[in-house]
């Protein structure tokens, strides 16, 4: 047997081995992680424009911020767009998942991986993808709506911002839904059995039984994707700027926070500015998940009262 000394060298030593293994993940979040966020912060008090030395100007970048009507603009342009297509995704994918988990069709794993299968595919593809489906008197649907000799044809749809703000939303929506419908799915399976066998016992339909039973018991699961998509939402950035221009046209009605902050960091080279759009857009995320939490906990607390 060793002794106590030599026990506890072999555990300090295997102590060190786990950190020598985890330091790369680390190492490379301080790096590409945390370095730039905080770098950010840095660069949010300064007015640089990439070339000459950076001037410390204090708040001003903020003070601007709060009165620059194009970045609240922005702001409502991203989460309306994200409103309009957080609800249908969920509600989709909420139905999708009870048919795909109480119900044996045939096919089922065909139709699931069909689904998700949008997700795959890069938002940039996909913008780039329905401008030209959409754009000018040329494109598919203008031909096709040509060829049918639909009344008005060919349209010019980009010129249309409710049009082209719905069209975003559809696009988001249809990537995401199938991702969604497989957590909310993930989130159903880990539910015990027991307790659906026991509300088919006591003559609960399905349909009582899912808003009853199976909402309440996956609300961690809700929680979980309300908050990751406010946070993937309110940066949308690839679809928008790949379906028109570039700078939110028609009417920046789909210019968001992203496109903004990029437009002012990469074409204006406004790098100081841009970074106070950056920290200005993390607490809006910020103040946005904690509400949805907490609106969520006080939902179920009540839930659970009664």
């Amino acid at each position: 047997m060793l002794p106590k000394t030599g026990k506890k060298k072999k555990l300090k030593n295997r102590e060190n081995s786990g950190l020598v293994f985890i330091s790369p993940f680390f190492l490379v979040f301080a790096v590409f992680g945390l370095y730039p966020v905080i770098y950010t912060i840095y660069l949010s008090f300064y007015k640089w424009d990439g070339l000459a030395p950076s001037v410390f100007i204090g708040i001003k970048n903020f003070h601007r911020l709060l009165t620059d009507k194009v970045f609240f603009l922005s702001v409502w342009n991203t989460f309306r767009i994200w409103v309009c297509n957080f609800i249908p995704q969920m509600l989709l994918a909420l139905v999708l998942s009870a048919i795909f988990t109480f119900n044996k069709l045939k096919g089922m794993k065909f139709f699931r991986a069909a689904y998700y299968l949008p997700n795959l595919i890069t938002a940039a593809s996909v913008g780039l993808l329905f401008n030209l489906l959409f754009d000018g008197d040329k494109s598919v649907v203008n031909y096709i709506l040509t060829i049918l000799k639909v009344p008005g044809a060919p349209f010019q749809f980009f010129n249309s911002g409710i049009f082209t703000t719905g069209l975003v939303s559809y696009i988001q929506c249809w990537m995401w839904f199938g991702y969604t419908t497989v957590i909310i799915m993930a989130g159903i399976t880990a539910i015990d059995s027991s307790v659906y066998d026991a509300a088919m016992v006591d003559g609960a339909s399905k349909m009582q039984t899912y808003i009853y039973i199976t909402m309440p018991l996956i609300k961690p699961t809700l929680v979980y994707m309300m908050i990751t998509s406010i946070i993937g939402g309110m940066q949308l950035f690839d679809v928008p700027a790949t379906l028109t221009n570039g700078l939110g046209d028609p009417r920046k009605s789909i210019l968001t926070t992203s496109m903004y902050l990029y437009n002012q960091g990469f074409k204006s080279h406004n790098y100081g500015y841009a970074s106070a759009i950056s920290v200005g857009l993390f607490v809006i995320i910020a103040i946005l998940s904690i509400f949805s939490f907490r609106a969520m906990q006080n939902k179920g607390g009540t839930q659970d009262g009664n």
